[in-house]
């Protein structure tokens, strides 16, 4: 005879698996921190994200010099995140060379999360914990993250990390996990307190201007008046991801 009773004792065993993992990743946290603590210099507004904003960067690789890593360096900084050239350091944002053989154009461009509208880490995320905002910033609630890095698969810019060591040092406001994956924010802590990304501000610093933040949606802001005047590209437009981040000269 066949016993109905198994599947559901199967599922009943599943689920109290998955629940163990999601909540020893829990743990890995730092102990006091968690996903909505800012520093209080980066205090968020009260308004919740709405989706009349669309944020986005726009970078202008022709003033991106090679030998600069400044918006590597201020991410780190403001993140606590350290890359010492190990397969397994994180790198939530990365310069690249990229070059055409046949002409000998080459560009330095940085790459991070694309900040997609139709993010296919959103879509392969079997907890939910890759999320988007109603204001297009995709993030990582490390609360529900299992670890499966899926999104790190799915992703096609290779814009994700995964924490495989325990943590020391931690930024309040960029609370990280050992057995979570990570990426960049925009620093949505300095953007809901109305500032710009720390690369951004770095690359303004520096004197480069290569990068521009802001509303895709409000005409009137700098990124549209740039891309109205400039053309611009999405990296792998061809998968239609619709991605938040722009370049401009490749």
């Amino acid at each position: 005879m066949r016993n109905s009773a198994l599947p559901q004792i199967a599922c009943d065993q599943d689920r109290r698996r998955f629940f163990g993992i999601a909540g020893a990743v829990a743990l890995a946290l730092a102990p006091g921190v968690s996903l909505i603590a800012y520093a209080q210099s980066d205090a968020p507004t009260s308004a919740a994200a709405s989706a009349k904003t669309r944020w986005g960067l726009l970078i202008d690789t022709t003033q991106c010099k090679p030998s600069c890593t400044a918006c590597v360096t201020a991410c780190s900084s403001y993140n606590g995140w350290k890359n010492e050239g190990r397969p397994t350091d994180p790198q939530w944002i990365r310069k690249v060379q990229v070059s055409d053989p046949s002409t000998g154009f080459s560009r330095s461009v940085p790459v991070m999360c694309q900040h997609c509208a139709n993010a296919p880490c959103v879509e392969v995320c079997p907890t939910g914990a890759s999320f988007k905002r109603a204001d297009g910033i995709v993030l990582v609630d490390r609360h529900i993250c299992i670890g499966c890095r899926y999104c790190m698969m799915a992703c096609p810019y290779k814009a994700r990390s995964f924490v495989s060591e325990n943590l020391s040092g931690q930024k309040p406001w960029a609370p990280r996990g050992k057995g979570t994956v990570e990426g960049c924010t925009l620093c949505v802590p300095r953007v809901d307190a109305g500032k710009v990304p720390a690369c951004v501000e770095a690359c303004a610093r520096e004197g480069n201007g290569a990068m521009t933040f802001g509303d895709l949606n409000d005409p009137a802001s700098p990124i549209r008046r740039a891309l109205a005047h400039h053309p611009a590209v999405q990296l792998r437009a061809d998968l239609m991801l619709d991605t938040g981040v722009r370049y401009e000269g490749l």
